[in-house]
């Protein structure tokens, strides 16, 4: 394991570096730098831990770009890893650079690497990601990647993950981004009350949809399908509705009382729009105090609708938000929270 008091000697400032895939001779300096940005509270233990690390890129569950320089200095990092329901698609994250080494063009490269280079000799079918609104440099480089943005995602991240750096005062939202690598057209049912805001939503998506009315109930023979994963150094609570059944209501309220319980503040529940059905499941959220979030794209292999729950007010005023279709889902969201709470 990597010593934490010796996490940032060694490496010395101005030195050339190179964007590279991961060697398992790269882990110990991987961990360091997560320790030296990050300090020993970070919570996924892949990142701080090098033989888990090595396991998991020979694995292919996480693929990692780092910046090494010609001492074998790593100076950043970055990775592609399953989060979604479906692990056809990748969430690109766990993103840093050696304090030393920001004005660089580092963390470009890294992203030009993963985007172009990464992505497409692993078999990716779509990269995803969630660019802080705390500033907008993110939300920039990202469009230049030809990303687009399809969810936000309010109060997402606690305060405590910007502690080192002071970069927040309180909990930040986020923009989910999403680029297809692999096609797939296939047939989506909008919910009534998001007819508008999905259509405008899938006007930016790099793949294409049939789109039809939700409508009618579960059948009888049905039954609801959920997964729930809970986070508990930011009080997120994350469920997953696979499939929906005439029980959802109960289902979903007691699944949602467990991540009470555990103290969740920021609730999202994740809709399959496979089904004609998925209405039903959205007219119980918006009763409960959801609000909508985004789309998701190919999130169970087919699109998701995100819609979010906060237990208290979110911060909309502190959003830095940089461009117009961004703006607008943020509105969208902004406009169905007021109602939620109308409600």
């Amino acid at each position: 394991m990597a010593n934490p008091d010796k996490h940032d000697s060694g490496i010395e400032p101005g030195q050339e570096w190179e964007v590279d895939f991961f060697r398992p001779e790269d882990a110990e300096g991987v961990v360091n730098l997560f320790l030296s940005v990050y300090g020993k509270g970070y919570p996924i233990k892949t990142y701080i831990d090098p033989e888990l690390l090595t396991r998991e890129n020979a694995a292919g569950r996480t693929i990692s770009t780092i910046a090494r320089t010609a001492k074998g200095d790593i100076v950043g990092h970055l990775a592609l890893y399953c989060s979604a329901p479906y692990e056809g698609i990748r969430e690109s994250g766990a993103g840093l650079v050696h304090s030393s080494y920001r004005k660089g063009g580092v963390n470009s490269q890294l992203l030009r690497h993963e985007f172009e280079e990464a992505a497409p000799r692993f078999g990716v079918e779509a990269v995803y990601g969630e660019a802080v609104c705390n500033h907008i440099f993110m939300q920039k480089t990202v469009y230049t990647n030809r990303f687009e943005f399809h969810a936000l995602e309010a109060d997402l991240m606690p305060a405590s993950a910007y502690e080192k750096e002071k970069s927040a005062a309180g909990r930040v939202a986020t923009l989910l981004i999403y680029r297809t690598y692999r096609p797939k057209p296939h047939r989506v049912f909008i919910p009534p009350a998001y007819e508008n805001a999905l259509s405008f939503l899938y006007e930016g998506l790099d793949d294409r949809r049939e789109m039809s009315s939700a409508g009618g109930s579960p059948p009888s023979t049905s039954s609801t399908r959920m997964e729930v994963g809970y986070f508990d150094f930011a009080q997120v609570a994350r469920m997953a509705v696979w499939e929906i059944g005439p029980d959802f209501e109960p289902v979903f309220e007691m699944k949602e009382k467990g991540v009470l319980d555990k103290g969740a503040v920021i609730l999202q529940a994740w809709v399959n729009l496979a089904f004609p059905w998925a209405g039903e499941a959205v007219r119980v959220l918006r009763r409960k105090g959801y609000f909508l979030g985004g789309l998701l794209p190919r999130w169970f292999d087919h699109d998701a609708l995100l819609m979010q729950k906060v237990m208290k007010r979110p911060d909309w005023e502190s959003m830095q938000i940089h461009f117009d279709r961004a703006k607008r889902i943020r509105d969208l969201a902004y406009e169905d929270w007021l109602e939620a709470s109308e409600r």
